[in-house]
């Protein structure tokens, strides 16, 4: 195999591996020299990310329920179609949200496993409390940041339950009636929504500051 044929299959495999999100990191330490540091930096990145697309998609469901159901009048079946579509956008976002937690929880994990071996084979006293004290402060602010993306993530499920709720009650009752239903729910899932929307602000603000802690 000659040099350039091994540098376009290095390339390449450096590509599928740094595309794939999920993949094992042990696989990106050896193939792409990534500490868990930084794939956990990397990750949380992600988390924070998947939360603020959620955003807006939650905001956008909440809208398009909002024009539904104050529908004056003309063909329900696409008000419908339009709000089972923002149904499926809510519930898509809601999954990548719980690979995103995963992900992070996972390599975070075995990172303060190895970090936590490794101050145990200092020599030195001092660099061993050192290293354990810095330890136990990080994961200190990660169990705080995990708990508000989890928070979050508990608040996703129950206000799909109402959307799933009223999408399939539009679906079987297309009419006006229907429509006045959805209407006495619609505070509700505003007020649930908001609420939403609010905690994962607070999640992702937990998550830039513990990035913030990481790279520093």
């Amino acid at each position: 195999m000659n040099t350039f044929h091994r540098i376009g299959m290095g390339a390449a495999l450096v590509a599928v591996l740094s595309g794939c999100a999920s993949l094992n990191y042990k696989m990106q330490e050896k193939f792409l020299g990534r500490e868990k540091r930084d794939i956990l930096v990397a990750r949380v990145g992600k988390a924070r990310d998947a939360q603020q697309d959620t955003q807006e998609v939650f905001k956008d469901a909440l809208e398009q329920f909002g024009s539904v159901v104050k529908f004056a009048g003309g063909d329900l079946q696409k008000q419908y179609n339009k709000l089972s579509a923002e149904l499926a956008r809510c519930e898509g976002r809601a999954e990548a949200v719980h690979t995103r937690i995963s992900e992070v929880d996972r390599v975070a994990r075995d990172l303060f496993k190895e970090w936590a071996g490794e101050a145990r084979q200092f020599q030195n006293v001092e660099f061993r409390r050192d290293s354990e004290a810095k330890l136990r402060e990080t994961q200190r602010k990660y169990d705080q940041m995990l708990a508000a993306m989890q928070n979050a993530e508990a608040k996703i499920e129950p206000v799909l339950s109402v959307f799933r709720d009223q999408v399939l009650y539009l679906k079987h009752n297309l009419n006006a009636r229907a429509l006045a239903a959805l209407q006495d729910e619609s505070a509700k899932i505003e007020m649930d929504v908001n609420a939403l929307l609010k905690d994962l602000s607070s999640a992702i603000a937990e998550a830039d500051r513990f990035i913030e802690t990481m790279v520093d």
